[in-house]
């Protein structure tokens, strides 16, 4: 398709996806005739930005507005209809038609269509009430009117359901107001895509913040006195008084108009795309949160509702559509991270559920170092979980938790991802170094080679949660740590004791060697190892993770 074609393109959604698109579709041919319909009145913000702008981080809120439809005239010569509701299309035709604000109706022809109807926060049946302080936050007048009733109302205490990404950035910015902030989640754990035992250390920042954590938690109703939520009723029977409620509790694709053009559905219900974001009908495509992406480590098409891939599949399905090539859509990991007041929390590729569920073997090292030289000024924590393949080393996901560092050493391993890297091929990155920014020996680097040991057998390493009985515990920490965590049964001897006091120990026991981390056991368990124990373990994150599980 040459790019010069007069084609008629038309882009159903603006924001990320859409917006992306159109501008990419535009850079990919000088002559089309390109149109946005958005349903709403801007075609394109920053809704990741939103919670910030609510607790004024974001200041102004103009700076949430990306592009305006002026800008797409003025610049790209490309037509937006805000205020455009797109209700059905008309395969054979090539047509589609809705109706605007004003309640009159529209028709638009097409050759390529692009669908970037994106997701929509589910509404649980408890928000099935007439409450003026009873909110979702999804769009820029969701924002507005949290905003609005947070001036003209008293607020002191607020409740948020949900603690996922959305959530747990809605209570940091509730808090920053000076809100006494509750959250309600039904999971064990907040921020579900994490281990529980990393979630943990997002949930001790919440409890430091004196926010309140209700897990395993699911709301059985809103009590309305005078138009207003007063109580916020738990399946428990327990009740929380409240000024304020907003609901997160999660999203689901946006799929009715393709649907009813029938268009193909997949397994976790979003649209299915080829690797040009094309649909089952070949001129009509779709991108952003309302598709299957194809999880490059899980090898399964799956809805993973991220900005990034949003834009990347835009651009993808601009290109192919206004000149008939571009790229392929590349595969995704799932890579996410979030701020929770004074540290931050990310993920990518899978996790042990992930594994578990889908039998995949796998094997994790936890370790935690400081983000940058330790003698360097401001050196803060990091904690950092690897997964990878016991079989062939091949690296399968990583978790980060901490002050600083944390985007660094996400987006490494993402990288690593895409390429099928190995642990080996981690511990060999050459990363850039200076005692301000990190070490000569980067924590990636010390997960890497933690697990190096761990698949070399010397040694391998205990799951953080294993039953200790019927281990010989060696615990080679110091007394004040061991005072402050303690360890019952487990025989005490401090690590440079080992050398001289190795000989109490039976060598035909198995063992597993305890620390605060994981270090100083490896330490330990290698002299024993080399002084012909016959099976030896360390304990993986050592009794620094342990505390965080529940063994």
């Amino acid at each position: 398709m040459a790019a010069s074609q007069h084609l008629k393109i038309v882009i159903v959604g603006g924001v990320a996806g859409g917006a992306t698109a159109a501008a990419r579709a535009r850079r990919a041919n000088a002559n089309a005739e390109i149109t946005i319909v958005e349903k709403g009145p801007a075609v394109s913000f920053a809704n990741c930005g939103l919670p910030y702008h609510i607790g004024g981080e974001i200041e102004q809120r103009e700076k949430l507005l990306v592009a305006t439809k002026e800008l797409f005239w003025n610049r790209f010569r490309i037509r937006v209809c805000t205020g455009h509701l797109a209700e059905s299309i008309d395969t054979k035709n090539q047509t589609v038609t809705g109706v605007t604000e004003s309640g009159d109706t529209f028709e638009l022809p097409y050759d390529k269509l692009i669908l970037s109807t994106g997701s929509e926060p589910i509404r649980p049946d408890f928000c099935n009430v007439q409450a003026a302080n009873l909110f979702q936050l999804w769009t820029l007048d969701d924002m507005d009117r949290i905003i609005a009733y947070l001036k003209s109302a008293e607020c002191k205490t607020a409740t948020v359901v949900g603690a996922g990404f959305v959530g747990l950035e809605v209570v940091e910015q509730l808090h920053r107001l000076g809100l006494k902030v509750t959250l309600i989640e039904r999971l064990p754990q907040v921020l579900g895509p994490l281990d529980s035992e990393m979630a943990k250390l997002v949930q001790e920042e919440l409890d430091k913040k004196q926010v309140t954590v209700c897990l395993s938690a699911s709301v059985s109703k809103l009590q309305v006195e005078q138009g207003r939520v007063s109580q916020v009723v738990l399946d428990n029977g327990s009740s929380q008084a409240t000024d304020l409620v907003i609901v997160g509790a999660g999203v689901r694709p946006r799929t009715e108009l393709a649907t009813r053009a029938g268009l193909a559905i997949g397994k976790t219900g979003g649209l299915v795309v080829n690797e040009y974001c094309q649909t089952s009908e070949p001129n009509i495509y779709a991108v952003g949160d309302m598709i299957e992406y194809h999880h490059g480590t899980l090898n399964q098409n799956m809805r993973i509702p991220l900005a990034g891939p949003a834009n990347r599949s835009g651009r993808v399905a601009g290109s192919h559509a206004a000149c008939g090539k571009s790229p392929k859509m590349p595969s995704v990991q799932g890579t996410s991270i979030v701020r929770v007041f004074d540290v931050a929390a990310g993920t990518t590729g899978l996790n042990e559920r992930l594994c578990k569920a889908n039998n995949i073997p796998y094997a994790c090292a936890t370790i935690q170092a400081p983000h940058h030289a330790s003698y360097f000024p401001g050196a803060k924590n990091l904690t950092l979980k690897l997964i990878y393949s016991p079989e062939d080393g091949r690296v399968l996901g990583a978790q980060a938790v901490g002050a600083e560092g944390v985007d660094k050493r996400l987006d490494v391993v993402a990288t690593l991802l895409n390429f099928s890297g190995t642990v080996d091929d981690l511990a060999g990155l050459d990363l850039a170094y200076a005692p301000p920014f990190g070490s000569a020996k980067d924590p990636l680097h010390m997960a890497a080679f933690v697990a190096q040991n761990d698949l070399a057998d010397y040694p391998t390493l205990a799951s953080v949660d294993i039953a200790l009985d019927g281990y010989q515990v060696v615990d080679v920490r110091n007394a004040s740590e061991i005072e402050k965590l303690p360890l019952p049964g487990a025989v005490k001897i401090p690590v440079d004791d080992i050398s001289s006091k190795w000989e109490s120990l039976d060598p035909d026991a198995p063992t597993i060697v305890v620390c605060h981390s994981g270090k100083r056991a490896h330490i330990a368990a290698s002299w024993l190892l080399g002084k012909g124990f016959k099976e030896v373990r360390n304990l993986n994150g050592g009794m620094s993770i342990r505390r965080l599980t529940n063994p």
